[in-house]
C-alpha cells in the first residue's frame, strides 16, 4: 500500500482533537466520543469500535482527512473491528478475530485495510503492512444529507450478509461482509433433527422452515412441519405447513391446513395470520 505507514502518521495527527489539560476530578466530555456498534450478520456477532469526530463547519475529505493518506478511520486510536466466525469481506477470508480498520481515502476510491496488529493506537508508526489480512478498494459515494459526525452502521442486511457503511460530511463507503450460514444451520439440523431422537415441535418447525425457505426438500420440510402441529399445533406453524403443502401442489391439505391456522388465529386475535390465510385459501381454491 503506497506511503501506508508515512501517510498514516501524517493523517492521523490532522484528525486528533486536542483539549487542555484540566484536573484530573473533573469528567469532560469527550470531543470525539468513542462509540460501538454491533450486529449479527447470519449467526455471526460483528463489533466495530470506534471514535467519532464531528465535521464542525470543517471541509472533511481533502483538508481534514487528506486524499491518498492513511487514516485511522475515526479519531483517538485506530477503529476495531470484530468478527467471531470466520468471514469473507470483498472476496477475501478473514479469520474470527479483532483488527484494526485503516483507510486511505481518495477522491475517488478508497482502500480499506484490515491489520493485525491492534496496540498501535493512535501511533502507527510500527505499522508493518506484512501484518494486513485484507486490503481491498472501494468506491465513495456522495450522500444525500450530511453526516455531522463520523457514523459506521451495518446496512441492506441478508440472512448472510451485510454491507459495513462508513458516514461522514456528505460522503459514504461501504463494503460487503459474507457469514456463513448454510453449513451451521445444516450441522444443527441433522444433529438435532435428522440424527436427534427427541427433537420438539420447535426445531421440527424451526429445520421445515429453513428447507421451504431455501428451496430444499419440500416433501421432507412437509413431514418435519407435520410432525411440529401433531402435538403443539400453533396458527403460525399451521400456515407454514399450509405453503408447503401447496408448494407441493397439495391444494386441498394446504386449504384445510390454512382454515385451521385461521381458526386459532381468531382465537389468539391475530388479524394479521386470519387475513394471510384469508388470502392463501383465495389463491389455492383457485388452483385445485
Amino acid at each position: 500500500m503506497k506511503n501506508l505507514k508515512t501517510g498514516l502518521v501524517v493523517a492521523f495527527a490532522a484528525t486528533v482533537f486536542c483539549t487542555s489539560q484540566v484536573n484530573a476530578q473533573i469528567s469532560m466530555p469527550a470531543p470525539s466520543p468513542l462509540g460501538t456498534v454491533t450486529q449479527r450478520v447470519g449467526l455471526t456477532d460483528i463489533t466495530v469500535k470506534y471514535s467519532r469526530p464531528s465535521t464542525k463547519g470543517r471541509k472533511i475529505f481533502g483538508e481534514v482527512v487528506g486524499y491518498g493518506k492513511g487514516w485511522r478511520t475515526g479519531a483517538n486510536n485506530a477503529t476495531l473491528i470484530t468478527f467471531a466466525d470466520e468471514v469473507t469481506i470483498e472476496g477475501t477470508k478473514v479469520p474470527a478475530g479483532e483488527y484494526a480498520l485503516y483507510t486511505i481515502p481518495t477522491e475517488h476510491e478508497w482502500t480499506v485495510v484490515l491489520n493485525k496488529n491492534t496496540k498501535l493506537g493512535g501511533n502507527v508508526a510500527d505499522y508493518k503492512e506484512a501484518e494486513d489480512v485484507a486490503r481491498f478498494k472501494v468506491k465513495p459515494t456522495k450522500a444525500n444529507d450530511k453526516t455531522e459526525t463520523f457514523t459506521i452502521n451495518f446496512a441492506d442486511l441478508t440472512p448472510a450478509t451485510a454491507n459495513l457503511e462508513m458516514l461522514w460530511d456528505k460522503t459514504s463507503v461501504k463494503f460487503k461482509i459474507t457469514t456463513e450460514v448454510e453449513s451451521k444451520v445444516m450441522a444443527q439440523i441433522q444433529e438435532k433433527v435428522i440424527n436427534g431422537k427427541e427433537a420438539t415441535p420447535a426445531t421440527y418447525a424451526s429445520a421445515a422452515v429453513y428447507y421451504f425457505e431455501n428451496n430444499k426438500d419440500t416433501k421432507l420440510a412437509q413431514e418435519w412441519i407435520k410432525k411440529a402441529n401433531e402435538k403443539d399445533p400453533k396458527f403460525w406453524n399451521l400456515h407454514t405447513q399450509a405453503k408447503i403443502e401447496a408448494k407441493n401442489k397439495e391444494y386441498k391439505a394446504a386449504i384445510k391446513t390454512a382454515e385451521k391456522s385461521k381458526e386459532l388465529a381468531k382465537a389468539a386475535n391475530n388479524d394479521d395470520y386470519v387475513r394471510m390465510n384469508d388470502e392463501k385459501i383465495a389463491e389455492w381454491k383457485k388452483l385445485k
